[in-house]
């Protein structure tokens, strides 16, 4: 019978970040794969065996998870901060599409906190120095971006950029400027609030900019109210997209040239040339 493969990530560091649906997987594995400081990062217990790697292994050990699954077990491979960004995700999609006799295999991606989100800096406080003795926590969360990506594979597996598409707090030229230099720096680009009722066109603009510059064939994923009884997910060539697949409660991810599909997953390659 065949096993399951979770891709998972556990946080930056600290135990606290670490995702209830990750920590849920972990209790129920029998086998953990992964670069050993992360892997000692799990704990030991009766019937888990640990599968520890060395650095710049990711495809032997990608192709060791996915052999684990196909012989029954029950296989999270685990990397730092989130799976899908610069970790493990891509890599395994990519053994994946070399070895079409495991694309069977049942595949989850849990998102993780990034090592971005726990070290970014609070800054409000900047026009209020009366308020700056205040003890102030920000404490970091899985984004939508993260969590969009995870449910469609690795599109953000190599470099990307987040863009805002509302202009209530800054102008359109800068919105299409910032598009346009993300295509040019071949960037896959995760879109934020793509579309509104009070915001009808600017989606449609954007698609036109991407379009125009030559980015037709590229993948487009429109995850629609990511991990709520609503979700839906729809991936197809940005040709092929219209301005009102997207709302409010959308986010949408364009692939960068070299973005791939293996089956119903969209990974971006580890490698850029």
């Amino acid at each position: 019978m065949m096993g399951t493969l979770t891709i998972a990530g556990l946080g930056p560091g600290d135990a606290a970040l670490i995702t209830p649906e990750v920590s849920a997987a972990l209790t129920e594995a029998t086998d953990v794969v992964g670069y050993a400081p992360y892997v000692a990062r799990v704990p030991s217990r009766e019937g888990l065996r640990l599968h520890a790697s060395d650095n710049r292994m990711e495809l032997s050990r990608a192709g060791e998870a996915l052999k684990l699954a196909a012989e029954g077990r029950r296989v999270v491979l685990v990397s730092s901060g989130d799976p899908g960004v610069f970790a493990m995700a891509a890599a395994v999609f990519e053994a994946l599409e070399a070895a079409p006799e495991w694309q069977d295999i049942s595949i989850r991606v849990l998102p993780g906190v990034t090592a971005m989100l726990a070290a970014a800096v609070f800054e409000a406080l900047e026009a209020a120095p009366e308020w700056q003795d205040i003890s102030i926590r920000v404490l970091p969360g899985v984004t939508a971006m993260l969590a969009a990506a995870a449910r469609a594979g690795a599109p953000l597996g190599h470099d990307f950029c987040a863009i805002n598409l509302s202009d209530n707090l800054k102008p359109w030229p800068v919105i299409e400027k910032r598009l346009r230099l993300a295509v040019e720096a071949d960037f896959a680009i995760a879109i934020y609030n793509p579309r509104s009722k009070s915001r009808p066109d600017g989606f449609a603009r954007a698609l036109d900019i991407l379009k125009g510059a030559g980015c037709g064939e590229r993948t487009i994923i429109f995850a629609h109210a990511v991990t709520t009884p609503k979700e839906r997910i729809e991936t197809l060539s940005l040709n092929q997209a219209r301005a009102e697949m997207a709302d409010m409660a959308t986010l949408v991810i364009v692939g960068n040239s070299t973005t791939r599909r293996v089956g119903r997953w969209v990974y971006a390659p580890r490698r850029a040339s």
